[in-house]
């Protein structure tokens, strides 16, 4: 629900000020003529708290919740002080306190949840939208509960499969700044005076110097690198050529098409199931695949499917689904089971999500070791080449 900033006149002429929880202007001027106030200006002041996303985790239990208190005969209004009340963040205590005042004002669930300012994802928005309209809202709680525990879970093991590697590279960085900047400065000061020192290791030389002395300048320069391509991601066009590339690349490829067909197989089951038109369907799944490369081709797809083309076709004209699921939609499609059979491919890739992580794992961590040998292999290389000159030198010199 939008917060206004109000300019306002009471009965004695006088100017007013303050905020005011309203669902529009004309709620705003009745809630300010209740007070006997007369509204001269006002502003909506956003709301950042309003902004907060509720994570996959967290939309789960709020659903799984939902469901098993409605399953037990508790009303929404009821349900929303409970979990008001409970042991939560404290943004999501905001969250459930302003749907509750929202519903007692009148709202449906899915209504109050839209107010949130997109706290909420649009297609459970939609889908207890749906459940409201079918009366079969603990359904639909519970059949989303699954939905975005699944999300989490998969969503969990990636970035724990990414632990590790992780760990790698910040060890290789600090193992390049400990001899940078501790470690070369001592072993150079014995090549002090020498000639003819090999380029590698002159140019260590001068990395380390310049490490040493303009480290604020690596420190500001890895920001604005790291800044400026988050900027970039943010522009639709580099955007679009990037998760197109991430479609091809090597290995990576393969893995996020099994992640996103199974991001849009359940999405579409849950939807469909659940009585929304294949249309609007098709819609809400395009807006939560978080690949802009295949969301930009689901308007042909939308426009294939409303002018009598089978979804089957369609879909198979996706570049970024992989080709399993076009033979799953054609034989739901033709047993009149599209939402079970929707369900069954995204459970099977779900599963083979978590095996391609584990072997883009096993993958990974044996490349960043190479990685680490090679740049410390690199550095020690480029101190023992002007020893051995100057052994050989030596020897030269005796005989």
């Amino acid at each position: 629900m939008p917060k206004y900033f109000y300019t306002a006149l009471d009965l004695q002429n006088k100017k007013q000020t303050g905020e005011l929880d309203a669902r529009d202007e004309d709620d705003l001027r009745r809630l300010l003529r209740a007070q006997n106030l007369i509204p001269t200006k006002y502003i909506v002041v956003e709301d950042k708290q309003a902004r907060y996303r509720m994570k996959a985790l967290e939309i789960g239990e709020f659903c799984r919740q939902l469901s098993s208190m409605l399953a037990s005969g508790i009303t929404i209004v009821r349900i929303m002080e409970i979990l008001k009340d409970r042991d939560f963040t404290s943004r999501v205590k905001r969250v459930y306190d302003k749907i509750h005042r929202d519903v007692l004002m009148g709202y449906t669930l899915s209504e109050a949840m839209r107010l949130q300012n997109k706290t909420f994802p649009e297609l459970l928005i939609n889908m207890m939208a749906s459940g409201e309209a079918s009366g079969q809202l603990e359904r639909v709680a519970d059949k989303m509960a699954t939905h975005y525990e699944k999300e989490h879970r998969l969503t969990s093991r990636a970035k724990s499969a990414m632990t590790y590697p992780i760990i790698l590279l910040i060890v290789t960085i600090g193992a390049v700044l400990l001899l940078f900047l501790l470690v070369l400065p001592n072993l150079f000061t014995m090549f002090e005076g020498m000639e003819d020192l090999p380029g590698l290791t002159v140019f260590m030389i001068n990395t380390s110097m310049f490490m040493q002395s303009y480290w604020y300048v690596v420190i500001i320069a890895a920001l604005i690198i790291i800044f400026l391509i988050q900027l970039l991601l943010s522009v639709s066009r580099i955007r679009y050529h990037f998760d197109h590339f991430k479609l091809k690349a090597p290995i990576m490829g393969k893995l996020m098409k099994i992640i996103y067909t199974a991001r849009f197989s359940r999405t579409l089951s849950s939807l469909y199931s659940s009585g929304i038109p294949m249309l609007r369907a098709l819609e809400i799944t395009a807006t939560i695949i978080n690949n802009k490369y295949i969301a930009d081709q689901f308007d042909d797809v939308i426009t294939n499917v409303r002018n009598g083309e089978s979804l089957a076709i369609a879909i198979g004209k996706i570049d970024g689904f992989d080709k399993k699921l076009t033979t799953t939609v054609m034989i739901g499609e033709e047993s009149g089971r599209l939402d079970a059979m929707l369900e069954s491919t995204a459970e099977a890739f779900d599963y083979e999500a978590e095996v391609a992580l584990d072997k883009l794992v096993q993958m990974i961590q044996p490349v960043m070791i190479v990685v680490m040998a090679v740049i410390i292999g690199t550095v020690m290389i480029s101190v023992f080449m002007p020893l051995m000159n100057l052994y050989q030198s030596m020897n030269a010199t005796q005989y």
